[in-house]
C-alpha cells in the first residue's frame, strides 16, 4: 500500500511542477508559494474532517508537534527554493537536480533512523548522484543566463530542505495520523510563507495577477496537497528509504510533461542524466 501511496506522490508531484510553471509567469515565486498554500491547507483540513481527526490535534505530544513544525519550516524554505527555480529555469534542468533530494534522504535514513543499508541502496544512490551532475554539466556548459548559477543552488538547496523534511516527518509523524500531521505542517508553511510575502511587500501584486495564472496557481495547489497527502500517509506505513525514492520518480514524469505541455527541448545530456536517475531509483526499489 505505501508504495501505491508514493506512486501516486511522484504523479500529483511531477503535475505540481508543471501547473505552477504555467501559473508563476509574471508572478512573484514567493507570492504564487503562499498563495498555494491556502488550498494546500483547505485540502489537508477537509482531509481531517473526513477522517473524524480534528479531536486528535490537542492529543499530540509535545515532540511530535516540535518535529512536525520544524517539518513545516523545512518545507516552506524548500518550497522558496524550487518555485524561484523553475521561475527562473528549466523545469525539465531543476526538477532532477530538487529530487536528488532522494540520496540525501536515504544517507540521513541510516544516520539518524537506522534503517539499514543495502548494496542496491548503495548503487541505486550513487546512480542517482552521478545522474544529478550530469545534468547539472549540461546546464552549466551551454546556459548563457546570469541566472544560470542561481538557479543551481536554488535547487539545491531545495534539495537539501526536501530531504531533512522526510526525516523530521518520520520522526514527527509516530503515534500521530498522517493527515493531522499534513494539517499542522500546512499552516506552519503558510504562516512562514505569507510572513515573508509581507516582509518583501509583494501583497499588493495579487491585483495585477492574469486569471490564468490563478487558475493554474490553484490547480498546483490541488495537486500539492495530493502529493504530500499521498507521501505522508505513505511515510507513516512504510520505511523513507523506500518511499521517498518512488515519490522521487516524479522527476521522469516531469520530464515527459515538460516537453509535451511547455514543449522544452530535451538534450542529449537531460535525457542521459534521466535515464540514470531512473535506473537508480529502480534498484532502490529492488
Amino acid at each position: 500500500m505505501s508504495i501505491i501511496l508514493a506512486l501516486l506522490a511522484a504523479i500529483f508531484a511531477a503535475l505540481t511542477g508543471i501547473l505552477a510553471k504555467i501559473g508563476i509567469i509574471n508572478v512573484n515565486s514567493n507570492l504564487a508559494t503562499a498563495m498555494r498554500t491556502i488550498i494546500v491547507l483547505m485540502m489537508a483540513f477537509l482531509m481531517v474532517l473526513l477522517t473524524n481527526q480534528l479531536d486528535n490535534i490537542f492529543l499530540i505530544s509535545m515532540k511530535s508537534l516540535i518535529f512536525i513544525v520544524l517539518s513545516g519550516i523545512t518545507t516552506g524554505l524548500s518550497w522558496l527554493c524550487y518555485f524561484k527555480a523553475i521561475q527562473i529555469g528549466d523545469v525539465s534542468k531543476v526538477v532532477p537536480i530538487d529530487k536528488s533530494s532522494v540520496v540525501m534522504t536515504i544517507l540521513l535514513s541510516f544516520i539518524i533512523l537506522g534503517e539499514p543499508v543495502t548494496s542496491m541502496v548503495v548503487i541505486g544512490g550513487t546512480l542517482i548522484t552521478i545522474g544529478t551532475f550530469v545534468l547539472i554539466g549540461r546546464i552549466k556548459k551551454n546556459s548563457d543566463s546570469s541566472y544560470s548559477n542561481s538557479y543551481i543552488v536554488l535547487a539545491f538547496l531545495s534539495a537539501i530542505f526536501a530531504a531533512l523534511t522526510a526525516i523530521l516527518v518520520k520522526i514527527g509523524i509516530e503515534d500521530v495520523d498522517s493527515n493531522v500531521a499534513t494539517f499542522i505542517r500546512t499552516i506552519v508553511i503558510m504562516i512562514f510563507a505569507w510572513a515573508i510575502v509581507y516582509f518583501q511587500r509583494t501583497h499588493p501584486q495579487m491585483k495585477t495577477i492574469s486569471r490564468k495564472s490563478y487558475i493554474f496557481l490553484f490547480l498546483s495547489g490541488i495537486a500539492t496537497g495530493l502529493s504530500w497527502l499521498c507521501f505522508f500517509a505513505a511515510i507513516s506505513i512504510g520505511k523513507v528509504s523506500i518511499v521517498a525514492p518512488i515519490d522521487k520518480f516524479s522527476v521522469v514524469i516531469t520530464m515527459i510533461l515538460s516537453i509535451i505541455i511547455l514543449k522544452e527541448k530535451p538534450t542529449k545530456n537531460t535525457i542521459f542524466g534521466c535515464l540514470i536517475i531512473t535506473i537508480g531509483t529502480i534498484l532502490l526499489l529492488v
